[in-house]
């Protein structure tokens, strides 16, 4: 039998296993990180520029991801990419989105001071939007960059970047509705894309979420160029 004082220790072992996560993410830049890497795979570069971080600072936050296994690597060429350990470190950051939500009020001050004040419709379910692509009935747009439409997107998405909005609204067609989204709940691309798009005249809404919420629901999902 193994002695109380040895199971103690295991279970302060394991605590300390545990708190390596949360260190991991005590920075709200590699949160940041996590998010964009939620999207696909990125160089230390690209992820550098996204940030507005030097690519320095990113590696060094990057390696802390790496020690807690969050993320992981794989070469193309000369090029070391980076992306996330699995699924289930986008679980991870899903529920660590909404334990904030549901814990902090300053997540929903932001809130109501950064999308809602961007978009006061009430957004479109991922159930309703993926009945209304069946049925031909609207149009979808991914409005994050054109990159991170590369890497994964919404199966029969079209990509049209939210700084191409503006010169690209010819090619819409403005009789059919509309629905933009983007990295996720929090991203601020969808609502402003909605919001513009009804200013022109669109009839158009956001999805309740992101990408990384489509895929995590197995919904239909696509990768490379066919916009």
């Amino acid at each position: 039998m193994i002695a109380t004082s040895e199971l103690k220790t295991s279970e302060r072992a394991l605590h300390e296993h545990y708190a390596r996560i949360g260190k991991a993410v005590s920075s709200a830049r590699r949160v940041e990180l996590l998010t964009l890497l939620e999207q696909g795979e990125r160089s230390v570069e690209a992820l550098a520029e996204t940030a507005d971080l030097s690519v320095t600072n990113t590696s060094q936050h990057l390696q802390v991801l790496r020690a807690a296994h969050l993320v992981e690597t794989r070469r193309d060429g000369t090029r070391v990419l980076y992306r996330l350990a699995g699924e289930d470190v986008s679980q991870f950051i899903h529920v660590l989105r909404e334990l904030a939500q549901s814990r902090l009020a300053e997540v929903e001050q932001v809130l109501r001071h950064s999308v809602l004040a961007i978009d006061e419709l009430e957004p479109i379910s991922r159930e309703e939007l993926l009945k209304r692509v069946k049925q031909g009935e609207v149009v979808v747009l991914d409005v994050r960059p054109h990159e991170e439409y590369l890497a994964g997107h919404i199966e029969g998405a079209v990509s049209v970047p939210l700084d191409e909005l503006e010169r690209r609204l010819e090619t819409l067609d403005a009789s059919t509705p509309v629905v933009a989204y983007c990295r996720g709940p929090y991203c601020l691309l969808a609502p402003q894309a909605a919001a513009t798009l009804r200013e022109r005249g669109f009839s158009a809404k956001r999805l309740e979420d992101g990408f990384p919420e489509w895929r995590l629901a197995q919904l239909p999902i696509a990768a490379g160029d066919d916009s």
